[in-house]
């Protein structure tokens, strides 16, 4: 008997997790750095109509008692019989009224006509040059300028030199094709294709923006770059050419005395030679590199008051808000219309949903911060060293919420701390155990990795097992591979890159 299957309608319950958009937004506004949320907060309050943005030092008042007070203003300024009778103790009003009486004797279509006359004027000069007013120009603060690039410095000095058009022409190429640290990414022979040159020329061109500021830029190679700012500094034939030129490799492991062995020189020129070449730059275009530079902003400040670890949060540049009563007031006027009143009260509870979803945010953020405080005291009063190793389920078992809420308030947040100013995420870090039982934190042990290899003799480093036989003796149980890994995390070189002569 074969199955035929049925279609149908039935009726069920069951339990789901839903997000409502409510939710959502404030699990964003929780994860929001404070400079963001002062933007997200003047955003919303320009979409939205019934959000009001206090002015500083300005408190809540009756919207209704401020209409009176203006009304009666505006009664006041009309009304002619005060005109002379400013309130009793108002100096300020006294001195005003007499030059205010005198407003409707002005010919105001006269004063607009001279002024637009002398605007034009004022224009005219400023094209022209012969009559502008020093006076008038803008000051400096208020100029725009842009910073210099590698390129404009190289064609700025290629114009100023003694060149050619064609030999321009050629050096316009070049520069061109000059990357960010200042190394020419070209070929001669692309560069004499491109311009229409022969390769000798392209080559003497070349040669002579060699000799441009800075030094070393336009090489092709790091070789090149080395050899042409020794040749400026007058070291062009010297024993650290030499190296530069033959014995690049032996000089990047370190092998100094076969350095020594295959220059036929002592030692110790070989040790000041090696400090010569430590003196160049590498990277010629380094100091015209534009980066962006990026400002931090405390959410939260951590203060020692009276002995005790005060947590204070940074309110610093955040609009108040407030729900506005005039529009609830319109809620209850029984001439408004239905769609009216369902678009202000649809404004009105997204308004309400978002001081309330801000004030939680930074009432969860003041407890999470508050027990980062209670768990890592010692480091706040003695420093990296005393960091000690946290999760974020013992601040969450801590403050009762869960672990995801934590991570959640944590993230993009910073904290001012008399050890600096550091991210919250900073706090929490891996446990190592130590021979005596503690736990240690990971950030505690590189900073004593850092201070082993600062103590060493630059003639004889450590090694990473040295290193990890050195923490043992300190109860710290850690794997050479272990002391290998934070090493370069920290960018510290391994101790055959570390090893100097002298």
């Amino acid at each position: 008997m074969a199955f035929e299957p049925k279609m149908g309608l039935t009726q069920g319950l069951r339990q789901s997790l839903v997000i409502t958009p409510q939710l959502k937004q404030a699990i964003k506004i929780l994860q929001l750095a404070q400079v963001d949320l002062a933007q997200l907060m003047a955003e919303e309050a320009e979409q939205n109509p019934t959000l009001e943005v206090l002015d500083a030092g300005e408190e809540e008042v009756d919207v209704e008692a401020g209409a009176a007070t203006a009304e009666e203003r505006m009664q006041e300024l009309h009304d002619p019989t005060a005109e002379d009778q400013p309130p009793a103790g108002d100096e300020s009003a006294a001195e005003i009224a007499p030059e205010s009486s005198t407003l409707g004797e002005i010919n105001w279509e006269e004063y607009l006509s001279d002024w637009a006359a002398n605007s034009t004027q004022g224009s005219m000069s400023a094209g022209g040059g012969s009559d502008w007013d020093e006076d008038r120009r803008p000051s400096v603060e208020n100029t725009l300028s842009r910073a210099s690039t590698l390129a404009d410095h190289l064609t700025w000095q290629l114009r100023m030199g003694e060149f050619a058009p064609e030999e321009r022409a050629i050096g316009d190429i070049l520069v061109g094709n000059a990357d960010d640290n200042g190394y020419l990414r070209l070929s001669l022979e692309d560069a004499a294709f491109e311009a229409g040159a022969d390769v000798g020329t392209v080559e003497r061109v070349l040669a002579r923006m060699q000799e441009f500021e800075p030094a070393g830029v336009l090489a092709r190679d790091l070789r090149e770059c080395l050899l042409i700012q020794l040749r400026q500094r007058g070291e062009g034939e010297g024993v650290a050419a030499s190296i530069v030129r033959d014995h690049l490799q032996l000089l990047e492991a370190k092998r100094f005395d076969r350095l020594a062995r295959e220059l036929g020189v002592e030692p110790d020129e070989v040790a000041r030679a090696s400090a010569l070449i430590a003196s160049l730059e590498p990277k010629p275009g380094r100091d015209f590199a534009s980066q962006d530079v990026r400002y931090v902003v405390p959410d939260v400040f951590v203060e020692k008051m009276d002995g005790e670890w005060v947590v204070l949060l940074n309110d610093d540049g955040m609009p108040r808000l407030r729900v506005s009563n005039a529009y609830r007031r319109m809620l209850s006027d029984e001439d408004g219309s239905a769609e009216a009143k369902n678009y202000i009260r649809e404004k009105l509870s997204a308004a309400q949903w978002l001081i309330r979803s801000i004030q939680q945010r930074q009432s969860t953020l003041f407890k999470v911060t508050s027990s980062i405080v209670r768990f890592q005291r010692d480091f706040l009063d003695q420093g990296v060293k005393a960091l000690r190793p946290l999760r974020l389920k013992d601040v969450a078992e801590d403050i009762g919420m869960h672990e995801s809420t934590v991570s959640r308030a944590t993230a993009n947040k910073w904290v001012h701390t008399p050890q600096g100013t550091l991210e919250l995420k900073y706090f929490f870090t891996s446990s190592i155990r130590s021979s005596d039982g503690d736990d240690l934190s990971a950030e505690s042990v590189k900073e004593q990795i850092r201070g082993i290899i600062e103590a060493e003799d630059p003639r004889k480093p450590f090694s990473d097992q040295h290193i990890a036989q050195v923490l043992a003796g300190s109860n710290v149980e850690i794997a050479r591979r272990t002391v290998a890994k934070y090493r370069e995390i920290m960018g510290i070189l391994p101790s055959s890159k570390r090893r100097q002569l002298a």
